[in-house]
């Protein structure tokens, strides 16, 4: 079982029922930890089961513009002629103006479907990819971990003695273990997508939301599934378990996770490593940087988001004021620390930036 859930702040303190590894969103809803966040806002955060039906119904007719074959009076000539000629123009101009409103909606992106069932999967644009993956590194200084509360982010988990992550043959690795219906990975997403860039390239990234009747619904995010991510520093491993497509038991199974991956999962994700988890169960988002450090939950609320669409989000990563973008690079700069320990501290000009040094020293990695 694997329920989401965000550690601290805002939305947070989820406490999974037992369970086994296999995920079953929109099953179980947990209990709140004590002391964190009320009963209500933690089953506000879980996944509720949700319907694979989409809503609406047959449209209307569109007869009504149509005339039918035999049914149509002729025109009487003199004015009761050119009063239903007038009418029959108005009708026409009418459609005209319907058309363009419906047009210039769409253009616009005021044409979105509220009550879909779910966000498809699309290739991202390329300026909303420049824009999360090359964030300047005065930005990532200037944020720094020192954020005003509200946008805080809470740090990772630091391990110790343990061995470098190996997967695939691969060292280091990090790995991500999460879902594109969570709003808590639909967060996280933004800040592991921009300190990743910072060590390689990204590919094939696309863009979605997160589910659209759990928490922070539809909140605008990246998708792993099918991204490629190169680095000469550090091998990457994303599963997206599950799709933010709806059904009869939660959401479709998009991927599973390996038998290497899953002993990952058995280790790291139990509390032995993470404070207030259950035997049994894995948080969505559960991330491991290189055996360094944990994330399992999101380190800021997805709420920061909410409203905001994938541009909105994007087009501000260089406004080191704002913010979501504080929340998203104060996150990524934690991130960074924590991949640049495993990676030796290269590349030398990230992993001595100020900003950079600063996380290293908050989680005392250096």
């Amino acid at each position: 079982m694997a329920v989401e859930r965000q550690r601290g702040g805002a939305g947070a303190g989820n406490k999974p029922k037992p369970g086994g590894n296999t995920p079953k969103p929109g099953g179980n809803t947990p209990k709140p930890r004590p002391g964190t966040s009320s009963a209500k806002d933690a089953s506000r955060a879980q996944s509720r089961p949700v319907s694979g039906k989409a809503g609406g119904g047959k449209g209307g007719s569109r007869g009504g513009n149509t005339p039918r074959p035999g049914n149509q009076r002729q025109a009487t000539a003199g004015p009761r002629g050119r009063s239903g000629a007038l009418i029959a123009w108005g009708a026409v101009g009418l459609v005209v103006v319907v058309i363009v409103v419906i047009v210039v909606i769409k253009a616009t992106g005021g044409g979105s479907n509220a009550s879909a069932a779910y966000t498809p999967v699309t290739p991202a644009a390329a300026s909303i990819v420049t824009d999360v993956t090359s964030i300047p590194a005065s930005v990532y200084d200037a944020v720094g971990v020192n954020i005003p509360s509200r946008a805080q982010p809470n740090p990772p988990i630091v391990l110790s003695n343990q061995p470098p992550l190996t997967l695939g043959g691969k060292t280091p690795a990090m790995f991500y273990y999460g879902a594109e219906y969570c709003p808590y990975c639909a967060a996280e997403r933004w800040a592991m997508t921009a300190a990743l860039s910072r060590f390689g390239t990204w590919s094939s990234l696309e863009v979605t939301a997160s589910s659209h009747t759990d928490f922070a619904p539809a909140t605008a995010t990246f998708s792993y599934r099918n991204a490629t991510f190169t680095s000469q520093y550090l091998t990457f491993f994303p599963v997206e378990q599950y799709t933010n497509v709806p059904n009869s038991s939660g959401y479709t199974t998009l991927r599973n996770s390996t038998k290497e991956e899953q002993a990952v999962l058995n280790k790291y994700s139990t509390p032995t490593f993470i404070p207030g988890a259950t035997a049994g169960q894995v948080g969505f988002p559960f991330v491991d940087i290189g055996n360094v450090a944990l994330i399992s939950g999101a380190t800021y609320s997805p709420l920061m988001l909410a409203g905001l669409s994938h541009n909105d989000i994007a087009s501000h990563l260089t406004d080191p004021t704002n913010a979501v973008t504080q929340s998203i690079v104060g996150t990524a700069n934690y991130i960074t620390a924590a991949i640049c320990s495993s990676t030796k501290q290269q590349p030398t000009a990230v992993c001595t930036s100020s900003g950079v040094q600063a996380a290293a020293k908050a989680l005392k990695l250096s």
